[in-house]
Parts: C-alpha cells; sequence; structure tokens
C-alpha cells in the first residue's frame, strides 16, 4: 500500500521525498557518469561541482508549480535516484513522469518499478490529472520494461535531437483497472 506521510510518499521499496541540497553530490555523480547521460539523453555534466551546487540550491528554491521533484530514497533512507512529473497540463489532464536511478547497486532489483508505481499511484490519487506520459530512448529496454510493469504502453516514436524515443503512456482508466485487479 502505497501512502503519503507528510512530505514523503512510502512504497513498498522506496519513499519518494523532497529533494534537498544534501542531495546535491549523488546527483552531481550521476550527471557526469557518461553512461546515465547516455541513458538520458542528456550531455555530462561540464561544471565544477561548487558551480552545481549553487546552481542546485538556486532550482531547489525556485521551483516551478507545475514540476514536482522527488528523491528516491531506499527505505532505510538510502539515496538512489530521483523521480518528477512535470510539463503538467491541467487544460489536457496529463503530466510527464521522468525517473532515474543512479545508483546501479540498485538496478535490476525492483527498486524503479516501486518508484514509478508509487509516483503513478500518488499522481492519480492526489490530482484530477487523467494521462502520464514518458519518453525512453528506444534502445533503453531495461526501462521499457519496468515502465511496461508499471501499466505503461508504448504509443508512439519520436527523434529528437538525432535521438529515438519510444513514447509510453498510462491514463486514469488504465491506472482504475490495475487497482481492482490487484
Amino acid at each position: 500500500m502505497k501512502c503519503l506521510i507528510w512530505n514523503m510518499i512510502v512504497g513498498s521499496k522506496v519513499t519518494l521525498r523532497e529533494k534537498r541540497l544534501a542531495d546535491a553530490w549523488d546527483n552531481y555523480t550521476w550527471e557526469a557518469d557518461p553512461e546515465l547521460a547516455e541513458l538520458d539523453a542528456a550531455p555530462t555534466v561540464a561544471i565544477a561541482f561548487s558551480q552545481y551546487q549553487s546552481n542546485y540550491a538556486n532550482e531547489l528554491h525556485d521551483s516551478l508549480p507545475s514540476n514536482y521533484r522527488f528523491a528516491i530514497d531506499t527505505l532505510d533512507g538510502k539515496h538512489i535516484g530521483n523521480c518528477s512529473y512535470y510539463h503538467i497540463s491541467k487544460t489536457k489532464g496529463e503530466a510527464e513522469l521522468g525517473i532515474i536511478i543512479g545508483n546501479r547497486d540498485y538496478w535490476n532489483n525492483g527498486y524503479g518499478t516501486d518508484a514509478v508505481t508509487t509516483l503513478v499511484n500518488h499522481i492519480f490519487c492526489q490530482t484530477n490529472l487523467n494521462l502520464i506520459y514518458l519518453k525512453t530512448l528506444e534502445s533503453n529496454t531495461r526501462a521499457q520494461k519496468c515502465f511496461q510493469k508499471c501499466g505503461f504502453t508504448p504509443c508512439e516514436h519520436l527523434t529528437k535531437d538525432k535521438f529515438s524515443f519510444v513514447l509510453m503512456e498510462i491514463y486514469r482508466e488504465q491506472w482504475q483497472e490495475r487497482q481492482t485487479k490487484s
């Protein structure tokens, strides 16, 4: 059972919590990792940690109301990744979801699946959104399997900035059906 406890969302393997300045070093090392950057279709971070930390502090302070970012912790409090939902359109009733498990020790052990499921449950329980979508690299089959396990279905292919993506989505109705089967 997933539930909201103060500013935390608790899943079966992870806790989603507000990001904090103490997370900056983990995020910096993940963004500087070429393999992780490639999986995210992003450039590696190319600034000193002191500048990164300053930028990170500003982002935490000036977060947008249409962007909800969370740190992913194990149940015993180890920071292993981040997730968010953003590009929120209340008029369309949709948002985009993003996730990274930056700590490789937690890959292929269900932490990503639990984080996505926990965030999707939170979104559909706490908002009026009817659609959550995401994009992942066509070559990232591990992520696609995770998202499908969480109820997302592939819906489109997209090429952007020389990258090929699979777009995936889940509608509130699909999520509700999954809830009644559980």
